[in-house]
């Protein structure tokens, strides 16, 4: 049984990726409803939580069989971590993650997510702040390193564990590939065959199918994987890969029925956790992935995308249902 701290999250536990602008609520429920294990809040600027910003704080918002869940901060100032990690621990959360590994310019330019990559101490002293801030066990999500010729990631690991991190996630690749070419998981299964390193290791990039999270177990031993643009408007993919894990076998994808009531399900989340204007608008992003690979969908998605009317989206999503027979399986 993997733990993080004193929680137990399965045995070989199947994680949701911090995604901005994606792992809302809404999101975050249909990906619980799917079999996700562990999910964390999309990344919270530590700035922002320490002045009370709207956007920031409704970040914070989390529901009871979300669990476990941990709240992710960025920023690059020591001393407004702390005090945004004093914050994020009153909201209940289970975990309180620190990214250092956002690779946007907007972030990590500033020093923070990905950007800490190029000051290595600070990093270690920042997580050592963060850790003696809270009762709470803090994570780390982080990438290989900054670029090709600073990939310390094996190191990095061995001393943020030795100030008292509880778990790691490792995307494999560097900030400055950003999400090109092919993530490389070689580092991630050093880390995890280093004797020193007791904590559990996570991996990240490019676990899009049940098959590849069997490969990346297998040939790396990571204790679970994390899984981000592959759960976008296709949360299914946690239970396929633990039927996959368990039997061996593929479940068959989900019907036209089951994507429109899921997506529904969405949808209706968004119009009551945020506003009807931002929960449609929102929304929009995700209806190609729910109905990726239907034949003519873009009719549908031209009217999904282009509406203010909650009726009339409702109404599009139930002609999708009936044009589209239940025997369509991608």
């Amino acid at each position: 049984m993997v733990k993080i701290g004193n929680i137990e999250v399965g045995d070989f536990p199947l994680l949701l990726a911090p995604m901005e602008d994606v792992s809302d609520p809404p999101f975050r429920a249909v990906c619980k409803d799917n079999g996700a294990d562990v999910m964390y809040t999309e990344f919270i600027s530590s700035e922002g939580l320490i002045r009370d910003a709207v956007k920031s704080v409704e970040k914070l918002d989390i529901f009871e069989y979300e669990r476990p869940i941990g709240i992710q901060i960025f920023g690059s100032d020591i001393e407004s971590m702390k005090e945004a990690t004093e914050i994020a621990t009153a909201a209940n959360p289970d975990i309180i993650d620190i990214n250092y590994g956002c690779p946007v310019k907007k972030v990590a330019c500033k020093g923070a997510g990905a950007g800490i990559l190029q000051d290595i101490p600070k990093m270690v002293e920042m997580t050592a702040e963060i850790v003696k801030s809270t009762h709470l066990p803090v994570t780390v999500k982080t990438r290989l390193g900054w670029d090709e010729s600073t990939k310390y990631v094996v190191e990095v690991a061995e001393r943020l564990q030795d100030v008292g991190i509880k778990a790691i996630s490792i995307h494999g690749r560097t900030r400055k590939q950003m999400y090109k070419g092919e993530a490389d998981w070689t580092l991630i299964g050093e880390i995890k065959e280093n004797p020193r390193m007791k904590i559990p290791v996570f991996g990240n990039g490019d676990v899009d199918s049940p098959q590849k999270a069997l490969e990346m177990k297998n040939r790396y031993g990571v204790d679970g994987v994390m899984i981000g643009r592959a759960a976008i408007g296709y949360p299914w993919i946690f239970n396929e890969i633990k039927h996959y894990l368990k039997t061996g076998e593929l479940l068959p994808g989900p019907g036209i029925k089951e994507r429109v009531a899921v997506c529904r399900k969405h949808f209706d989340f968004s119009l009551k956790w945020k506003n009807e204007h931002l929960g449609i608008v929102e929304m929009r992003r995700h209806y190609s992935n729910y109905f990726k690979g239907l034949p003519h969908f873009k009719e549908y998605r031209t009217k999904l995308v282009q509406s203010m009317d909650i009726e009339e989206i409702y109404a599009t999503l139930q002609e999708v249902e009936e044009h589209f027979s239940e025997n369509i399986m991608v």
